[in-house]
């Protein structure tokens, strides 16, 4: 059985799964864009916001006002805690502290993402001042 409780709005080409056993539940003021695939037994809270193309596989437990960015993916049976952030195309593959907000993939803090995120970028310029500085024999 599905469950959409009051007030919420899911778009165009989004599979919502029923459940195995129990239920998969949609929150009330819920709002789910376009392409969200939200797996079997999936327990969404009140006032999360789901951008599309974001993968919900099934028994993922969504406390209320979560915030998913598109193409964000969930691993089975997690919890995701109240208010926490996910920014787009992370993996989550743990569960989620309330009020959390992460980045990448594997998902990590998001601040710990943003600085590795800017130090990949500085990685070319690095091999080539070792080389550079590299004694010749």
């Amino acid at each position: 059985m599905v469950v959409i409780e009051y007030g919420v709005k899911i778009g165009a080409n989004t599979c919502i799964d029923r459940a195995r056993f129990e239920e998969t539940r949609i929150g009330k003021g819920s709002k789910i864009d376009n392409l969200v695939q939200i797996g079997h037994n999936v327990r969404i809270g009140k006032h999360c916001l789901i951008v599309s193309q974001v993968g919900i596989s099934g028994s993922v437990i969504m406390e209320d006002d979560v915030v998913v960015g598109g193409q964000a993916g969930f691993a089975g049976h997690l919890k995701i805690g109240k208010g926490s952030k996910i920014a787009g195309q992370a993996g989550i593959t743990k569960d989620v502290k309330p009020g959390e907000y992460l980045k990448g993939n594997p998902a990590l803090p998001f601040q710990t993402a943003q600085r590795i995120a800017i130090l990949q970028r500085k990685l070319p310029d690095l091999f080539n001042r070792f080389a550079e500085e590299k004694p010749k024999e």
